[in-house]
């Protein structure tokens, strides 16, 4: 009993260890095949991969599998990390791989253009639109009227904290490219916001 003790007292210090441990070094650790650290990689970034994912494919039962690639490659290819980006935007990098292909494959992209027409407005008016839900639903619904290439730059600005390059080398297009779209995204969801009688968010 004492040994069983023993060990189960330092199985705990090495996860505890483990979970104050860098991203950086948890690659480190997974890439020499280390399942604890795959484990709290996954613990601390999956719920941020699946809604960036679902943001992107708006299908939840797509998202979750599409979550398990990401991080299944991660396990695969952790030793090929060089540390040019932090870990979060390199996740982000596979998750947006994954997810783009996976709507070619299911041609995902005129049924998200028919879905986005087809959301209710509930912006016909201020009053309305404000009696019928909170500010943050009606920013959530404006933001998915936008065109899929300014909506993922206001997710991964403003949802996921990227800056300008980080979101450059996610998506893989100039940093000036990304201050453009995100010059004319946020001018876009500024009006949409205005129409919906959201003037503080609208500036």
């Amino acid at each position: 009993m004492p040994n069983v003790i023993a060990i189960n007292a330092q199985a705990s210090q090495s996860i505890i260890a483990a979970q104050a441990t860098s991203d950086d070094m948890l690659l480190e650790s997974i890439a020499d095949g280390n399942r604890t650290s795959m484990h709290i990689l996954y613990c601390r970034h999956n719920v941020r991969v699946y809604r960036f994912i679902l943001r992107i494919v708006r299908d939840a039962t797509t998202a979750e599998d599409l979550v398990s690639q990401v991080f299944l490659d991660v396990w695969r290819t952790a030793g090929q990390f060089q540390g040019r980006s932090q870990v979060s935007t390199w996740l982000l990098s596979i998750a947006r791989f994954k997810a783009l292909t996976a709507m070619r494959q299911r041609r995902f992209e005129d049924i998200d253009q028919e879905d986005v027409r087809q959301i209710p407005d509930s912006c016909d008016t201020p009053e309305t639109s404000l009696d019928r839900s909170d500010t943050s639903a009606i920013l959530r619904a404006c933001v998915q009227k936008l065109s899929p290439a300014h909506r993922e730059i206001i997710t991964l600005v403003y949802y996921h904290e990227k800056s300008v390059e980080e979101v450059g080398q996610i998506i893989g297009i100039p940093q000036s490219t990304v201050k453009t779209r995100m010059f004319y995204a946020r001018k876009q969801l500024a009006d949409l916001l205005k129409n919906c009688g959201v003037d503080r968010f609208a500036a």
